[in-house]
């Protein structure tokens, strides 16, 4: 079966740098993932993509090393099963509150004996390959996000859910939750508590621990603190970062 880089790199000890994809369209992703991400995520929960356009832009990255990934709208089974049907290596499930909605994550992602996940893997076998069947279920790699206050409250019952992979923090939704600001990188310092507090936990796990980012600056210093995926900008935004630069030199007379 195709190797998943996101398991060899933190086998490593090595941060995935990875990028986020919210524009429906199979050619930008193809783009991004040329350009050397280490994983690529496609937003089905906050951006404009719908399933149809994901297999696409699943089929663009496959022609690069990227490891794609889907956050998906929900914890929802059939989402969740049908995006790794069409081929992601990992899947991202926001809003996952309690030991019991973790352990429901990690079923539907699961083929019997371990999980509930229905089997027909049209596209995953075609990415993955013959052996998929058989191998899917340690290749695969499951990201509950941590970004509410129960999440905090119930977080050492979440980390120690068994097949749990990684968990990754909306610091916006985790910020709006405590109270503060919804922003990516100059959290508030009771968010910041938080998500420290995040990354000590999911180290005494064994689990991987994520976060968005907005700059380099920022994904790297959490990088220092422990966190082994790091989200820096996406399509979207370096879109419109990139045409502001742009148009800022050309008018700056």
């Amino acid at each position: 079966m195709r190797e998943n880089r996101l398991r060899t790199l933190w086998k490593n000890d090595q941060a995935v740098v990875n990028g986020w994809l919210a524009i429906p369209n199979s050619f930008s992703a193809e783009v991004m993932a040329h350009q050397g991400w280490d994983s690529l995520t496609i937003d089905l929960q906050h951006g404009v993509i719908d399933y149809a356009t994901m297999v696409t832009m699943l089929q663009a990255i496959s022609t690069t090393a990227t490891v794609p990934v889907v956050r998906v709208p929900w914890l929802e089974p059939g989402i969740i099963m049908k995006s790794l049907d069409a081929g992601a290596y990992g899947v991202i499930c926001p809003m996952v509150n309690n030991r019991e909605e973790a352990q429901r994550f990690i079923a539907y992602t699961n083929y019997a004996p371990r999980g509930t996940r229905s089997f027909g893997p049209v596209r995953a076998s075609l990415y993955g390959g013959a052996d998929y069947p058989t191998q899917a279920n340690d290749t695969i790699v499951r990201f509950a996000m941590i970004e509410t206050a129960q999440a905090l409250d119930n977080l050492d019952s979440i980390l120690s859910v068994e097949g749990l992979d990684a968990i990754y923090i909306g610091p916006s939704d985790l910020s709006l939750a405590l109270g503060c600001k919804p922003v990516f990188d100059d959290v508030d310092p009771k968010a910041a508590q938080a998500i420290d507090h995040i990354v000590e936990r999911a180290k005494a796990h064994g689990v991987v621990a994520g976060i968005h980012n907005g700059r380099p600056d920022v994904a790297l210093g959490r990088i220092a603190k422990g966190f082994r995926f790091v989200t820096v900008g996406s399509d979207a935004r370096l879109l419109a970062g990139g045409s502001q630069d742009l148009l800022g030199a050309m008018r700056a007379k």
